[in-house]
């Protein structure tokens, strides 16, 4: 897949386009959830029918980041993440658009004529929710209108999951609230984040429960504070393990400094400055101060036990 980075206005000497024409999906696509995933699957789709390129054009930073919404700072994919999913949707460019206060002035006209047209789309794909230009004024219908006579739009409708319309919304409010399992069928995947296993306070150790202390590597949502069960992968294999994430108020009292320590099964080897993806399977409890190290050492064994539990039950089935 082809990364081809772009910026307001367009270089256009240095664009090389299809000369077929091209399916561009157009989105955030921020989590890349099951209703992101139609979108694509039905530019992949069209695309296979017209037998030319698909690409996906997508924004970087954040459009509602960049506009002043602080929520918006953290992503469900930050964007390596994110490329690296849409390689695995049979996607052969993405256009990354740099998004700025300037690009945000852009009209929807003007980002019709000076940034899709010279990209020679042959049919445009978005979400019933697209919008486009200053104040977000443009949307699915006047996209509509834009191309008439010179591209196709396919509006892709709602995606619902057992009912509900699956919005990364919905998705980020979910990992809030510790509805990890709910997060997940909305996702079609476990939320997961990737981080560097770094030197930690060494307690966990000390009082029998080894940990992996993760930086993470993007600015990902974080889930409620919490202990969960996990599924982790660090060098090239999988293992079960518990997760704390919070500020360790046994410890550290006060503290707001939010950490994330893993706790694997079966596992006994000095890892730091190795790469590991964590996988959220099942929020167990809420992160609260312990009156003794020993109420703490009683809590993790049953963490550790509920975790294991669930992670068997979730192989079986």
């Amino acid at each position: 897949m082809q990364v081809i980075e772009l910026s307001y206005p367009l270089s256009l000497s240095k664009l090389a386009v299809p000369e077929t024409g091209q399916v561009l999906a157009i989105g955030d696509f921020d989590g890349l959830h099951l209703g992101h995933q139609e979108v694509i699957r039905q530019a992949v789709e069209t695309a296979r029918k017209q037998h030319i390129p698909v690409s996906v054009m997508t924004f970087h930073p954040h459009p509602r980041e960049v506009l002043g919404h602080e929520r918006y700072s953290r992503c469900l994919t930050p964007l390596e993440d994110k490329l690296e999913m849409l390689a695995k949707l049979d996607v052969a460019s993405v256009y990354l658009v740099h998004f700025d206060l300037a690009f945000a002035q852009v009209t929807a006209e003007e980002f019709v004529t000076e940034m899709l047209m010279p990209l020679r789309p042959d049919t445009i794909v978005v979400g019933f929710d697209f919008a486009f230009g200053n104040q977000a004024k443009g949307n699915a219908d006047t996209l509509c209108v834009s191309g008439h006579g010179r591209f196709a739009v396919q509006v892709v409708r709602p995606f619902h999951q057992n009912g509900e319309k699956v919005s990364s919304t919905l998705i980020r409010h979910c990992l809030e609230t510790g509805q990890i399992e709910h997060a997940a069928r909305l996702l079609g995947r476990s939320y997961s984040i990737k981080g560097t296993v770094v030197n930690g306070e060494a307690r966990g150790r000390q009082i029998g429960f080894p940990t992996a202390n993760l930086a993470l590597d993007g600015c990902y949502v974080y889930p409620v504070n919490g202990v969960y069960a996990v599924q982790a992968e660090v060098e090239g294999s999988i293992y079960g393990g518990v997760m704390n994430l919070g500020t360790k108020p046994t410890f550290s009292e006060g503290s707001l400094v939010r950490t994330f320590e893993v706790h694997l099964f079966d596992f006994n080897r000095e890892i730091y400055g190795e790469a590991m993806r964590v996988e959220f399977v099942s929020y167990l409890r809420a992160e609260r101060k312990f009156n003794s190290i020993d109420e703490l050492i009683g809590q993790i064994h049953n963490d550790v036990e509920a975790a294991k539990q669930l992670l068997l039950k979730q192989s079986q089935v």
